[in-house]
């Protein structure tokens, strides 16, 4: 059985792609559980193994998906627990792609306004200037926040609610 390269802190930074302060953010938050080591007196070592780095690449996936780091980490103690079936995983990312959509009309709507303006400034101020609406880039509604939040234990039911 080979046995898995134990990481320091700052190996595992280099090779996770993340600083050292980032990955003791994530270590606070609870989204990476390292082992701790019998050296370092008060203040023992954190030893990390290719498992953490399998998590860390999640964790920064479902950022850049647009998940907030409570999210991932409620999403991760319901997997942890069991309770992350197919149907669940789905669902999950089902809502995110809702939420997706509606940051991606309200950008467009963002560049739309910009394009706009930039014409309007190289057309010499002619005709009325562009106006970025109220209710969101012009006129079109904000993204309904939507929460993600663990289903409790033995509930295997959708909870992405309307925040």
């Amino acid at each position: 059985m080979v046995k898995e390269a134990a990481m320091l802190i700052s190996e595992f930074a280099r090779a996770a792609g993340m600083s050292i302060d980032t990955v003791r953010f994530y270590v606070r938050r609870r989204l990476l559980l390292p082992t701790v080591g019998m050296k370092g007196g008060s203040n023992p070592y954190q030893i990390f193994d290719a498992e953490h780095l399998r998590q860390a690449r999640i964790i920064r996936l479902a950022q850049s998906l647009g998940f907030s780091l409570k999210e991932i980490a409620l999403l991760a103690d319901e997997y942890n627990r069991g309770d992350m079936t197919p149907a669940r995983g789905r669902e999950v990312m089902a809502d995110q792609l809702v939420r997706l959509e509606r940051k991606r009309a309200e950008l467009d709507a963002m560049l739309s306004y910009v394009r706009a303006k930039i014409a309007w400034m190289d057309g010499g101020h002619r005709g009325p200037e562009p106006e970025f609406g109220e209710v969101g880039a012009c006129g079109v509604e904000p993204a309904r926040q939507v929460r993600v939040t663990a289903a409790p234990r033995g509930r295997r039911k959708p909870v992405a609610r309307a925040a």
